[in-house]
């Protein structure tokens, strides 16, 4: 049986983010490690590097997690992860894609909430998944822990506990079927949304104008992520994942990926022939029922979200 890891991007002595790899609680650094076990000698590494050659560092990242797994020694080399400071497993994505509306329960507690038409599933009428997109270098946060400034446009920000899948292979046109294997890991996201953002209130209802992406989905801080990344085969089937979410210690959001209107693969095979996928890029896959928007409560100044995903980890954030 293969040793489980994950990846992750810590604060090094000197300020500067250094890829890690955290096995049985400890934390080693990516390039240190990676030289003891292979024949190229590595000053630094970041994790979109290991992302851009998945295929050849997944085998030496094996070897570096049986190594520790299998010296008491090596084991003592690394640092408690509680010692660390966590930072965004990727910090500079090429990419976040967002999917829109993937829950059928979130889907039908926005109709309720909205008193808006029952409509037919987009599978069940030939539709495809529906994505929109966030500012990589902006919306994802350096420190998956820190307080995030709620932005001063808006009083309705809402949270979306979400599975956020992490390319590792470029990938185009390919098929539902084969689209797991162009994974290479998955990790937790936040998703927030300013819901007061979105309508452009100078336009009629009727208007195709109306809407306002940038201000709902894609301000400052918008797109938490981490603590890190657990590898795809680590994972098992992103289908069957359950996934909760807590303000200030109740539960809010508490679903299973299961309920997915369209499944991982399906998502990453439609974009992938809207647009070339390359390592690195995200794609938050969606919520289940149990956000703000659905009883009118929004984030405020002082409160705390907790997510959690099965065989990933959990992730918090404070918000002023």
């Amino acid at each position: 049986m293969k040793t489980e890891y994950k990846l992750l991007t810590y604060e090094g002595d000197n300020g500067e983010a250094r890829a890690g790899i955290l096995i049985d609680g400890r934390v080693f650094d990516a390039a240190t490690a990676l030289s003891e076990v292979g024949e190229t000698q590595f000053k630094t590494l970041a994790v979109i590097d290991l992302l851009g050659e998945w295929d050849a560092f997944r085998p030496m990242l094996e070897k570096v997690a049986a190594r520790v797994a299998q010296s008491d020694s090596a084991a003592g080399m690394g640092v408690a992860v509680n010692d660390v400071t966590l930072l965004a497993p990727i910090l500079f994505p090429n990419v976040v894609f967002g999917a829109g509306a993937n829950f059928s329960d979130h889907v039908e507690e926005m109709r309720r909430a909205f008193n808006l038409p029952a409509e037919a599933s987009p599978r069940e009428n030939g539709g495809n998944p529906w994505f929109f997109v966030k500012s990589p270098t902006r919306s994802v946060i350096a420190n998956p822990g820190a307080t995030i400034e709620l932005p001063a446009y808006a009083k309705s920000v809402d949270y979306e506990i979400e599975l956020a899948a992490v390319i590792g292979r470029r990938a185009r046109n390919v098929t539902a079927a084969e689209a797991l294997d162009y994974v290479a890991g998955y990790t937790v996201a936040n998703d927030l949304s300013a819901r007061d953002g979105l309508r452009r209130t100078n336009f009629s209802e009727q208007s195709p104008f109306r809407f306002d992406w940038v201000s709902h989905k894609c301000f400052d801080r918008s797109c938490p992520i981490g603590p890190w990344i657990s590898p795809a085969e680590f994972v098992g089937d992103p289908q069957a994942l359950g996934m909760k979410l807590w303000l200030n210690g109740e539960i809010r959001q508490s679903g299973s990926t299961s309920s997915m209107i369209f499944s991982v693969a399906e998502q990453i095979a439609f974009l992938s022939t809207r647009t070339t996928l390359e390592p690195g890029d995200i794609i938050l896959t969606g919520t289940p029922a149990g956000v703000g928007a659905a009883r009118g409560e929004f984030l405020k100044s002082g409160d705390v979200v907790k997510m959690w995903i099965e065989k990933i980890g959990e992730m918090t954030q404070s918000f002023v």
